[in-house]
């Protein structure tokens, strides 16, 4: 699943230094030098580098297979002993009463249980087996983007940092509020948007989103665009485009312990009680969306808070070539991910245009304030 077929779950990261001389050359070196290795028997518990996306045991790499145009697309391989809390709390119980029996003390020492512990630990992973997990990796040369196969937020840790590790480049999250990711003229207007005022200006929410909270008011601003033509939303530069919710939303106000949120879910998603928990201040945080660019259909959940992309169903028909033909698609599939992502930013930057211009409160918040019935 993934990059070569079925649905696309993935973070987008900016690659932030420049590629070393000789680049193709110094790849295929590094990434030959982090391939995976198995777990060795004994006492280490985690293992993790670099394997073929099309044979998840190729860590030879031959031929640069890794390599497809203008892309660099292999998978990153993480194996983990982890032992289950209950056992672990089972084993010790019983090794505290075997130590207790025949002893006049019915307690052991601090120091007493930290080694138990330790010991039973180790002994318990040196008898498990390592579990694996596969993460899909697609990096852009010439675009500078990376996306990884998860949105976990440990795995993408242990990435990034076998990235930095083996190419020596520093991997960002690529946010489309990023200075780096607008012109400069909104770059600096964006600066100065403080106040985090959407619809309620009682309720400011400082942004752990962006400031503040852009990714949730685009989405809360895309629902209504959806349904303010019919599902058509203009875009300069690129037309009409297709959008609308459907079957799940999740809002969200406030942060941390104080949260409030709410989820909608069914064919329609629960337009009222969206509709109402926007009016008590909530914000829509992630919705699954469909798009229609052209004659071409996606559906995807967006993340507001770090626009990450789950289940990204592709256009149907591209899983109906050739199997000889494998590089070609995926190719074709890079390219409608890319298709899809590039949609949703312009998209963004049309909300963050619209957000920064003084039509904004005179023009676009009484639109979706009638909208929203209030």
């Amino acid at each position: 699943m993934g990059l070569l077929k079925g649905t696309l779950t993935f973070s987008r990261y900016r690659v932030q230094d420049p590629l070393p001389g000789h680049f193709q050359d110094f790849s295929h070196r590094q990434i030959k030098r982090f391939a995976f290795r198995e777990l060795s028997l004994g006492s280490e518990e985690k293992s993790l580098g670099w394997t073929s996306l099309e044979n998840l045991l190729d860590t030879q790499f031959e031929f640069s297979n890794y390599s497809i145009g203008d892309y660099l697309a292999f998978s990153f391989r993480l194996d983990q002993k982890k032992v289950p809390p209950s056992l672990m709390k089972i084993k010790y119980l019983e090794a505290e009463k075997k130590a207790l029996s025949g002893k006049t003390k019915k307690f052991l020492s601090k120091g007493e249980k930290e080694e138990l512990k330790e010991r039973i630990h180790l002994e318990l992973v040196n008898k498990i087996y390592p579990v694996p997990s596969f993460f899909d990796v697609c990096w852009s040369l010439a675009q500078g983007w990376v996306t990884f196969g998860s949105l976990s937020l440990k795995a993408a840790e242990e990435f990034e940092k076998l990235f930095k590790k083996c190419f020596d480049l520093t991997l960002t999250p690529l946010v489309p509020w990023d200075a780096k990711h607008v012109d400069r003229s909104l770059a600096e207007r964006l600066v100065s948007l403080k106040d985090g005022v959407f619809l309620n200006p009682q309720t400011p929410e400082q942004g752990k989103a962006g400031p503040p909270l852009l990714g949730r008011e685009f989405l809360t601003w895309l629902w209504f665009k959806s349904e303010e033509r019919g599902g058509a939303v203009q875009v300069p530069g690129a037309g009409d485009l297709e959008v609308s919710f459907a079957r799940r939303l999740a809002l969200e106000s406030g942060g941390g312990e104080y949260s409030e949120s709410i989820v909608c879910q069914g064919l329609h998603a629960g337009l009222k009680e969206g509709k109402a928990a926007i009016l008590e201040g909530k914000k829509v945080k992630e919705a699954r969306i469909q798009l229609g660019v052209g004659t071409e259909k996606f559906e995807f959940t967006l993340k507001g808070d770090s626009f990450q992309f789950q289940t990204l169903r592709l256009p149907e028909g591209i899983e109906e070539e050739e199997e000889t033909d494998r590089g070609g698609r995926l190719l074709e599939r890079i390219y409608l991910m890319e298709k899809a992502v590039k949609t949703v930013d312009q998209l963004f930057s049309a909300f963050l245009k619209r957000r920064l211009s003084p039509q904004w409160s005179g023009e676009e918040v009484p639109r979706i304030k009638k909208w929203l019935g209030k």
